[in-house]
Parts: structure tokens; C-alpha cells; sequence
């Protein structure tokens, strides 16, 4: 069994390796949106999605991944802002988790795709990195609470000002 300090001490690795690792995932994928082989890649997959069917006929193949590009860039760095915005962290959890059922509607939608190709495997991960991103909004949320009820709590401070 494990003493209680070595359960805080490996709560608190793994909140950091899970939140920092969806971070990654979302800054690092958003940022490969901008080559040309990502845009040629997730343009079938856009195009027959529920959501983002519109974007290539709008914006084109490259800009339209560039769009979903800033918006995972942004989506990432609304949860690396944690330790000083928790409620940021927690929308930006939420939005994650909205990303990520949209790409695994693509297993339904993509006509064509074989679920047992790589291409059906690499969208299956987003069904582990979704329950990272509903437990990321969830911590980041009870986080800004007790942070609120905290500051409501301090002598002299006003809700409505945020001030003493």
C-alpha cells in the first residue's frame, strides 16, 4: 500500500503527464495543420464531417486546416493555463473534448474507411484522450471553484468588484 504522501505525490505526476500530454497533443497536431501534407491528409476526413464540411469549400484545403490548426493551438493553450487560469484550462478542456467527438464522428462519416486501417486506429486514441479531456475540465473546474469560494471568503473582498 502506498502512504498518503506518496498517493499526493503520484496524483500529482500524473494530473501533470495527463493534462501536459493533451496539451501536447493538441499544440503539437495543430501546429503540423499548417504543412501541406496535413492539409492533403484531414481533408477527406473534413469533408464529409458533420461539422466541418463547409470549411474546404470556404477557405480551401490549406486554409481550412490552418483554421482547425489555430483553433487546436488555442484549445492546447487554454489547458496549459492551469496554475493561473484554472477556469481557461477548464473551457479549454471542454473544448478539447468537443475536438476530439468531432474527429471520432470521422469513423462514422468518412465514406470508405476501413476500421481496421491505421487511419481508423490513429482516430480510435481520441476516445482515450476525450476521457483526458472531460476529467482535465473537470479538475480545472473544481480548481477555479474552490479558488472562488476562496477569494469570497477573504475579508473585505467583493464578488462584484473582485477587490477589497
Amino acid at each position: 500500500m502506498l502512504t498518503s504522501k506518496s498517493e499526493a505525490r503520484l496524483d500529482s505526476v500524473g494530473t501533470a503527464v495527463l493534462r501536459y500530454s493533451l496539451v501536447f497533443f493538441f499544440v503539437a497536431f495543430g501546429l503540423y495543420k499548417f504543412t501541406p501534407q496535413e492539409a492533403a491528409g484531414v481533408q477527406p476526413l473534413m469533408a464529409h464531417s458533420l461539422l466541418l464540411f463547409w470549411v474546404d469549400p470556404v477557405l480551401g484545403v490549406r486554409g481550412g486546416s490552418a483554421l482547425i490548426g489555430v483553433i487546436e493551438i488555442t484549445i492546447g493553450l487554454a489547458m496549459a493555463a492551469r496554475q493561473f487560469a484554472p477556469s481557461l484550462s477548464a473551457w479549454g478542456s471542454l473544448g478539447a473534448a468537443f475536438a476530439l467527438l468531432n474527429t471520432l464522428s470521422f469513423l462514422f462519416t468518412t465514406p470508405g474507411l476501413d476500421p481496421q486501417s491505421s487511419d481508423a486506429g490513429f482516430l480510435l486514441k481520441d476516445l482515450t484522450l476525450l476521457g483526458a479531456a472531460l476529467w482535465s475540465a473537470a479538475e480545472a473546474n473544481a480548481a477555479a471553484r474552490a479558488r472562488n469560494e476562496g477569494f469570497a471568503a477573504t475579508p473585505g473582498f467583493s464578488k462584484s468588484n473582485g477587490r477589497r
